[in-house]
């Protein structure tokens, strides 16, 4: 199962309670001071991996304490520390406080790790606090608290290709076709419930990595549909590939070469418009225009789609099922990859 979206409390370690204790040995009826140290708390720590690609297993296990530390004993003998408790995350993480929402950090490396919450220092033992006027503290430092937060945690999956479309637009056939992935795939709206990553191999064992979204519908950015959901999946793509369905033409029938570009051209900008509603920033990134499904056409609408022309995408029009423009689609990718590096 995926899940991409969590919210867990934590507690760092209390330190441990510092000793008031003295020697007390024979023939030494009244020996110095001699408590030891309280011990420091575990801290809370996240570590990126690659291991994980979901954040699931925040649905069984929603607290996380570490372990306190222990007291200080006689005989100057400090408490042993707390252990750390380290929370294993995919690469890609996000870290937000629950209540205003800030960013605390991000994990986007495998093995990089944060302390996120310090566990409590451990108190002085009685030893610390002797004097020249004071030669027998009975007093020792308690244990300082150990830090609480509860977070949001949130994932947005790395890949260097996010596909972007109406719902049944061909993403996930597209996706099977050109990588390892395996979506699952029907004739109906909303077949994808889930991101999914796919590995695209490209000449001379480079590779790069597709990400498929559920689809947009208008008025995702209000809260329609599945796809605003999961729009954080493409906020860290290199590269945008915008998929339009070229079958609407044949529902509606059309021959007329401005209004097939005026359809298609009005899909796209439908979805440019769910995207700067959720994030203008994406728009700031290059884009790929696919116009999908043609082995459905008539040699003539393929000619006239194959004229349609922007100046801020390159279009290019492809069939996941007959594999036409496949290979030249990658090679566009990867040019387009190469330019943003």
């Amino acid at each position: 199962m995926f899940l991409d979206y969590a919210k867990i409390y934590l507690k760092s370690g209390d330190g441990g309670n510092g000793c008031a204790s003295f020697r007390r040995e024979k023939f030494v009826p009244k020996g110095g001071p001699n408590g030891g140290d309280g011990g420091k708390g575990g801290d809370i720590i996240f570590k990126a991996t690659t291991q994980l690609s979901t954040l699931i297993d925040f649905r069984y296990k929603s607290h996380y304490r570490a372990g306190k530390g222990k007291h200080g004993q006689g005989g100057d003998k400090s408490g042993k520390n707390g252990n750390n408790e380290i929370i294993l995350v995919p690469c890609g993480t996000i870290i937000r406080d629950s209540e205003s929402g800030e960013v605390l950090d991000e994990l986007l490396e495998n093995d990089k790790e944060i302390i996120l919450l310090k566990g409590g220092k451990g108190g002085k033992g009685n030893t610390h606090f002797k004097t020249s006027t004071n030669q027998a503290p009975r007093y020792a430092e308690d244990g300082k608290q150990g830090e609480e937060k509860t977070i949001i945690i949130e994932l947005k999956l790395i890949a260097d290709v996010g596909l972007v479309g109406f719902p049944n637009a061909g993403k996930s056939t597209l996706i099977s076709k050109i990588s390892s992935a395996k979506p699952k795939i029907a004739d109906y709206p909303f077949t994808t419930l889930t991101p999914n990553l796919g590995i695209v191999r490209y000449k001379n064992y480079n590779s790069f990595v597709v990400a498929d979204i559920p689809g947009i519908i208008e008025g995702a950015s209000d809260g329609k549909g599945l796809g605003i959901r999961f729009l954080r999946h493409i906020e860290r793509t290199r590269l945008l590939a915008f998929l339009v369905d070229t079958t609407k033409l044949l529902d509606e029938n059309l021959q007329n070469k401005k209004e097939i570009r005026e359809l298609i051209l009005n899909n796209y900008k439908t979805l440019l418009r769910e995207l700067k509603r959720y994030n203008e920033n994406l728009l700031d990134k290059p884009r790929i225009l696919c116009l999908t499904k043609i082995d459905t056409l008539n040699e003539n609408l393929k000619k006239t789609i194959k004229t349609i022309k922007l100046n801020e995408a390159e279009i290019i029009p492809v069939s996941s099922i007959s594999g036409e423009n496949l290979e030249k689609l990658k090679d566009l990718i990867w040019k387009k990859l190469k330019e943003t590096n």
